[in-house]
């Protein structure tokens, strides 16, 4: 099959590219690199810089079978900054992507959604069928999204998968021909994710810094759930042969168990062997206690489930920031 990916430069969409490559599939990734790197883009894909809404149609009309769609703004603090922004790209240029799919007759498409879409909730784990109250500009962008595609599901006969994330972290192995490996992970600038800020204040000889430590939770920190990139890309290539014309399927994707921020720190301590100070700091506004997926749905429906736990998380993580010390 011919499949598009959209950002496919950055790092889930990068993964996923590599993955879809490596189960035989003929990939283009298309990326205008504002925050993705031409150098993340798999061996064996074709690559096309530029946007969503400038070069889409002329890159489906090229034999394109399904789009799976990850190019979007994604910072929650430069979404309020800057809520226009993220309507415009995120929601304006999949629009943009749709329309050119359905004229080109493009049907199936698997959408990068994510956890942000639920807010605070009021119970976890997290189900597919709880309320969506997003509470940030991002957030909403994406049930937005997700709304649109349940509208060309029904109108156009489109097949659509919405995958909702949780954390996701670690990075991915690429073998070449000769069996010499290179490490797909987060580059994120400015990094917002917890391990990769953690490992880099290793790599920096700093302290960590978290953001509160009253929580009603066991050790007083955040708990979160954190699913690797490679589960992460095993469960879009399901979600790719699941796709049904006039359907509309969402799933949580996360490993259905939390991790307090102490937890994450400690694990990452035994896998670089350091000894890593913490600051802790007053509590960020509108971070819940507590955020947790169930993945039960996907799991009976697909067959998927998270298989590496957080320890594989944060040593193929720390893999991959050596690896980048190197260079």
């Amino acid at each position: 099959m011919r499949v598009l990916v959209t950002g496919g430069a950055g790092y889930i969409g990068s993964v996923v590219a590599a993955q879809l490559v490596a189960a035989g599939h003929e990939v283009v990734v298309l990326d205008n690199l504002s925050t993705g790197f031409a150098d993340a883009v798999p061996a064996g894909a074709t690559f096309v810089k530029g946007s969503v809404r400038q070069c889409a149609a002329e890159v489906l009309s090229d034999g394109v079978e399904a789009v799976l769609h990850f190019a979007a703004n994604s910072l929650v603090g430069e979404s309020v900054a800057d809520p226009a922004k993220y309507w415009s790209n995120n929601l304006g240029g999949t629009i943009s992507l749709l329309e050119a799919m359905r004229e080109i007759r493009v049907r199936t498409i698997v959408f990068s959604s994510t956890a942000a879409v639920y807010g605070e909730p009021e119970r976890t784990p997290i189900l597919e069928t709880d309320p969506t109250r997003p509470t940030s500009p991002y957030g909403a962008s994406k049930i937005a999204v997700d709304t649109t595609l349940g509208e060309f599901c029904r109108l156009y006969g489109f097949g659509a998968v919405s995958l909702r994330y949780f954390n996701v972290a670690g990075a991915h192995q690429v073998l070449d021909q000769h069996g010499a490996g290179r490490w797909l992970g987060e580059r994120h600038h400015p990094e917002t994710h917890l391990i990769p800020n953690v490992l880099a204040a290793v790599t920096e000889g700093r302290r960590v810094q978290v953001f509160g430590g009253d929580y009603p939770t066991p050790d007083g920190t955040c708990v979160r759930d954190y699913i690797h990139v490679t589960d992460l890309a095993d469960a879009h290539l399901r979600a790719l042969a699941a796709c049904r014309p006039g359907q509309h399927r969402i799933y949580n994707l996360g490993n259905g168990a939390g991790f307090s921020v102490r937890e994450v720190i400690e694990v990452c301590r035994e896998v670089t062997g350091a000894d890593i100070g913490v600051d802790v700091g007053p509590r960020r506004p509108g971070d819940p206690a507590v955020l947790v997926a169930s993945s039960e749905k996907i799991r009976s429906e697909l067959g998927w489930r998270a298989e590496r736990d957080l320890r594989a998380m944060a040593a193929d993580a720390w893999r991959f920031t050596q690896s980048r010390g190197r260079r």
